[in-house]
């Protein structure tokens, strides 16, 4: 299993196919499983990179609450681009997984060749707004202190990867330091991205339905596509009809 050493915490990480690198990001208290129905369709044609967050996984879980951040998840993508030996990626994710990409799009955007956004949101500008998200944050975090790993939600992606996780901890850290939100700087950054976005929501999904649409506005070459019958793991709720319109948009790239 290949892993990168991020000052003494293991990062798990996974290679597949070969031709322009895309890098996925798993949303929170999931893992890299939640990728194995794109695997074989997206390693056709590029080097999917796959890769399961601190604190998630077959990645480590340190036991310093200071370990998880943003700015530390930002900073394991771009060591994972330098471990695959590329400078610029296709870099994408979903709910979590998805935020952290227009995050690093932030920090790095001469690195990202384009985004893919997947049931996920911008953040808030709000700080009302944001607070009510962070509450719920800490409540995941508490009740996976309180509960273990019995506390995940219910989501397929989810439910689906519970078991590739060795600590509940983990994900308590994780909600504290990478699930909250302390700023406004990525949903007001936007309007400045410069590169093509793809953003993919479930139909069903309705908490993040009004997030992805005001990101599809705000983002000047964005192009929004509903799935069907699909919730907030589209990903996997109809891996077809989303595989379609990803490598539909991966082939139009320029």
């Amino acid at each position: 299993m290949p892993k990168i050493n991020r000052d003494g915490v293991q990062i798990y990480y996974e290679v597949h196919g070969s031709g322009p690198p895309l890098i996925l990001t798993h949303g929170y208290s999931s893992t890299s499983e939640m990728w194995q129905g794109q695997v074989e369709a997206l390693a056709k044609q590029h080097k999917l990179v796959l890769w399961d967050m601190r604190g998630h996984g077959r990645s480590d879980y340190p036991a310093d609450a200071g370990a998880y951040s943003e700015a530390l998840t930002i900073a394991d993508i771009a060591a994972l681009l330098d471990a695959i030996g590329t400078e610029r990626a296709i870099v994408g994710g979903l709910s979590l997984g998805g935020y952290m990409s227009l995050a690093f799009y932030l920090a790095h955007r001469e690195r990202v060749r384009a985004l893919v956004l997947c049931d996920t949101g911008p953040g808030y500008r709000n700080p009302e707004g944001r607070a009510v998200w962070n509450r719920r944050a800490e409540k995941q975090a508490v009740n996976f202190e309180q509960n273990g790993l019995a506390a995940a939600s219910q989501s397929p992606e989810v439910r689906a990867t519970l078991n590739d996780h060795r600590s509940a901890m983990g994900l308590a850290h994780s909600g504290r330091g990478m699930l909250a939100q302390f700023d406004s700087r990525v949903i007001d950054s936007l309007a400045d991205i410069r590169v093509p976005a793809l953003i993919v929501i479930g139909e069903r999904d309705e908490p993040f339905m009004a997030g992805s649409r005001y990101m599809a506005n705000k983002i000047p070459d964005a192009r929004l596509e509903l799935i069907a019958e699909a919730g907030h793991s589209s990903n996997m709720d109809r891996p077809e009809a989303f595989n379609r319109v990803l490598i539909e948009f991966l082939r139009a790239l320029p």
